[in-house]
């Protein structure tokens, strides 16, 4: 599948607007790895970038098309450098942290009362239980 024209047009823009210039860029053509067998053994389809002045490299292989790779390699850059200008008013970095946040651990107050609801409401069904159970 090619790189529609107006989505190339809008990446080109991203990376403008974050002053990477084509010319910063050190682009190679590379095998891509994992399964594909002789088709991905004998073409050059991976696409590594590195971004001289941030030092940043990336390596696109998603697809089997280089053309989508070249694209899909610099959509990456831009969004790690993004990343790293935003800091944590980045999309990436606020869905990271609310990940991060799900995952701690309750406070003991919250979780005495969680377990209070669970037994409240175990109650309540006990209570719905026919009497021959």
């Amino acid at each position: 599948m090619p790189v529609l024209p107006d989505t190339e047009a809008a990446l080109a823009a991203r990376m403008a607007a974050n002053g990477i210039l084509e010319a910063d860029l050190v682009e190679k053509f590379v095998r891509a790895s994992g399964p594909g067998g002789q088709k991905v053994n004998k073409t050059s389809s991976a696409v590594y970038l590195k971004h001289i002045p941030s030092g940043i490299e990336v390596k696109a292989q998603e697809s089997r098309s280089q053309a989508m790779n070249r694209f899909l390699a610099r959509r990456i850059l831009v969004e790690r450098i993004e990343r790293i200008r935003l800091g944590k008013e980045s999309a990436e970095e606020q869905r990271i942290e609310k990940i991060r946040r799900q995952k701690r651990k309750r406070s003991k107050r919250s979780k005495q009362r969680m377990l209070a609801d669970k037994r409240h409401h175990a109650a309540k069904k006990e209570g719905r239980r026919s009497p021959s159970d």
